[in-house]
């Protein structure tokens, strides 16, 4: 089978080469999947020059322990292992797996769901990772519920919501779920995408190329921060006393990319009577059955921007890192 393999640390144009490799063999609780497509995410970019380095003890102290990027899929069910009791051949599944910029891939069952009615296999793989991170950060991190219980504000009264970076692939979800759990949503992106954000069902949509982040002259309930790094005295403008800031991912130095103020936000914060919930996506089927539900009735659904050959991942990658994509995009592996 054809996969994208990388065998030591870099720039993705130079250290991703399409080759062929064994298929992998299912074990007894997995099942092969042969691959149709795979998203590609600004954290295949890090990865491939293996950073942060404080994470190279999980992703390879020297090369990348997975030879073959991608972690999560949409595909066909080709063989099931003997001990796997939901899923047969032909089932079109979605979900997460070591190893997706590839033709197949070995995936325990537990990591995979049939795919939303409503979407193709495309729009399908856009979903697993990207959604689980917007949901948690919207449920876990702000305190949001479904009919907007645990809203932060007196009776009666939407939570209001700033999502920065609300035009990417996990902003996108963030958005959706923000409203479908009663929030009144504000989404920062750059001038090109207010259409995309407006479209998502944002209350307000703020141009950060015009509008920066201290300039918002309003206040919030809760901050999502989608890579947007800003201080915590910028933070502390645009949020009610109490309010809380949700940390998502971050840029910054090769050791901490940025995640180290997560640990000075928390540890001053609540010198500005701010809180802090730093999010860490978690793989889920439980997760993974709420979006899809979600997707099915309407209330949620993936943007997908582009679709690129598998051949051309570095350039997906590329794409996506330049800021130009809107949404996600993915890799077709197998036509």
């Amino acid at each position: 089978m054809r996969a994208i393999t990388q065998d030591s640390y870099g720039a993705p144009e130079e250290v991703m080469v399409l080759r062929d490799v064994d298929r992998p063999v299912p074990g007894e609780r997995e099942v092969l999947v042969r691959v149709h497509a795979a998203p590609v995410s600004g954290t295949d970019w890090h990865l491939a020059r293996g950073l942060p380095y404080v994470a190279r003890p999980i992703t390879g102290w020297r090369r990348p322990r997975s030879r073959i990027p991608g972690y999560d899929l949409a595909g066909t069910v080709v063989q099931a292992g003997p001990a796997v009791a939901t899923l047969r051949p032909g089932d079109q599944v979605y979900g997460w797996a070591a190893g997706t910029f590839a033709e197949y891939v070995a995936v325990p069952e537990k990591q995979l769901a049939p795919i939303p009615a409503n979407l193709t296999l495309e729009q399908a793989a856009a979903v697993p990772i990207a959604a689980f991170t917007a949901l948690q950060a919207i449920r876990d991190g702000a305190g949001l519920r479904p009919g907007g219980t645990g809203d932060p504000r007196p009776a009666g009264t939407a939570p209001r919501v700033l999502i920065t970076g609300a035009s990417g692939g996990v902003g996108t979800y963030a958005v959706q779920f923000a409203k479908a759990y009663g929030a009144h949503v504000t989404g920062m992106c750059r001038t090109s995408k207010i259409d995309l954000v407006a479209g998502l069902g944002a209350d307000e949509v703020v141009d950060y190329t015009s509008t920066p982040l201290r300039d918002l002259g309003r206040r919030f309930d809760v901050l999502i921060d989608l890579y947007g790094n800003p201080s915590l005295d910028g933070c502390s403008r645009v949020l009610v006393p109490g309010g809380t800031i949700v940390y998502v991912g971050g840029t910054g130095g090769r050791w901490f990319m940025g995640t180290d103020r997560w640990l000075r936000g928390m540890a001053l914060a609540p010198l500005r009577r701010l809180r802090t919930r730093p999010v860490i996506h978690s793989d889920s089927r439980d997760d993974l059955a709420t979006i899809t539900g979600m997707i099915e009735s309407g209330a949620v659904r993936p943007v997908l921007d582009r679709t690129f050959p598998l051949a051309q991942a570095a350039e997906a990658i590329r794409y996506v890192t330049a800021g130009e994509v809107r949404g996600q995009a993915v890799l077709r592996c197998a036509d």
